[in-house]
């Protein structure tokens, strides 16, 4: 019987044979974990930023996302090879970004950020394309050079936390997390230049491909499917806005502080690696995808509880808030058994004519229309629980710990997995 190489041993062996890829991707996700962890903190103590103020700022993304496919993404796929696409987006990124470390005032940040994120999304897309069609075998070999993004992620988030420990980076007078990410991006720009040459594809991607696949949703069992993930997409936000300023503030009475939050926010994202290469894997092929999916779906109410018992007793009960950190591996579970998962099944159930169609509005559907009514959503709670200036984060993380919840028992009671090889319709 032929052995398996592990998705670990596999990253590093086409780190070794596709160093080029793997830097990319290294870099891709470095940028965006370089602000994304720490900047809600920051605009809320430092600039006084409301729930709304953040919610402008951190959705400035998914909107992009849904209009990328339009605009920038269509230039790259039609007139210039992918790989100087990205040099292009990122060199200009990283001029946008390193303009937003020098913004104080709402509007005019807000605006940036929107051109910042025009110019971000469709890296993102044209980062997994110029792998896949570099790679000797993409089915195997994707995955690996993806977690490198997530490594990205995560040493990103340690230099923040070395900047701001030895070199005291808070006290810069500018925004160091839009700053140092500015700086990778331009590095990013140049490390593109490197890549393999990958031309523009002979036949364009239609913009409009995700409407193929909506003849999914005529299917009760998708439809529920689909909805639930949705449902669970809008409260996403509420993690990647809210818990820095829930940590930095609660994490006081422990010693956890601006500095070396950013490092304890990687707890997540090395769980994360964790279940998808070693949990994922063992899970699925056992329980299925029904099973695989609740148990991911519940993760979701129960890292919000611990956060909303945390901060209701953080003053007369310290550990509370190790015990909130230690949650943070629920990560892994959260994202890798609800939304890794649910591409799966996307893809296993959809006619083989419409599977890139399906995944392209799984996409829209969860990263882009959930995580833009998320992002408003999260804000929104934070500025109706908070008084005088003191986020009461007890009720905010309780509104999404009783929505999840909902969503778990009605995707026990409405979904139903199918067989093996059944897709959800047939192709017309």
């Amino acid at each position: 019987m032929e052995r398996r190489e592990s998705v670990f041993v596999i990253a590093i062996r086409v780190l070794f044979e596709r160093p080029t890829l793997a830097v990319m991707m290294f870099l891709q996700y470095a940028i965006w974990g370089t602000w994304s962890v720490a900047l809600a903190g920051y605009l809320e103590k430092e600039l006084g930023f409301t729930g709304l103020g953040l919610a402008l700022i951190y959705n400035a993304l998914p909107l992009m996302n849904l209009i990328v496919p339009f605009t920038a993404g269509q230039v790259a796929d039609r007139f210039m090879p992918a790989q100087w696409a990205l040099a292009l987006f990122h060199l200009v990124g990283g001029g946008l970004l390193l303009a937003l470390a020098f913004q104080r005032e709402l509007m005019p940040m807000a605006l940036l950020m929107l051109a910042y994120a025009f110019f971000y999304a469709p890296t993102l897309a044209l980062s997994n394309s110029v792998a896949f069609r570099n790679l000797k075998d993409p089915e195997v070999e994707f995955g690996p050079i993806r977690v490198w993004g997530t490594i990205g992620w995560i040493v990103a988030n340690w230099g923040v936390t070395f900047l701001r420990s030895i070199f005291n980076s808070l006290e810069w007078g500018f925004i160091d997390v839009f700053a140092f990410a500015g700086v990778i991006s331009i590095t990013t720009a140049l490390a593109c230049l490197a890549l393999p040459h990958t031309p523009p594809s002979k036949e364009a991607t239609d913009p409009l491909a995700f409407a193929k696949a909506f003849s999914l949703l005529r299917d009760p069992n998708y439809r529920v499917f689909f909805i639930i993930a949705l449902i669970v997409a809008t409260e996403l936000p509420l993690y990647y806005v809210l818990t820095f300023p829930f940590l930095q503030e609660a994490g006081k009475v422990v010693g956890i502080t601006p500095e070396n939050l950013p490092t304890w926010m990687t707890i997540a994202q090395i769980a994360e690696i964790f279940t998808i290469a070693l949990m994922l894997p063992a899970v699925l092929p056992v329980w299925g995808v029904r099973k695989t999916m609740l148990l991911g779906i519940f993760a979701w109410p129960a890292r919000y509880a611990v956060f909303a018992f945390a901060w209701a007793m953080h003053q007369q009960a310290p550990w509370t808030v190790w015990l909130a950190v230690a949650s943070l591996a629920l990560h892994g579970f959260c994202y890798v058994f609800f939304f890794v998962v649910a591409f799966i099944y996307t893809d296993s159930v959809a006619p083989r004519d419409v599977r890139s169609s399906a995944q392209a509005l799984i996409n829209v559907a969860v990263l882009g229309i959930g995580m833009l009514i998320g992002g408003f959503f999260a804000g929104w709670l934070k500025d109706y629980f908070t008084t005088d200036g003191v986020t009461n984060y007890t009720m905010v993380f309780l509104v999404p710990t009783i929505i999840t919840v909902l969503a778990g028992i009605a995707f026990a009671l409405l979904f139903r997995e199918k067989p093996a090889g059944e897709t959800a319709v047939q192709a017309n």
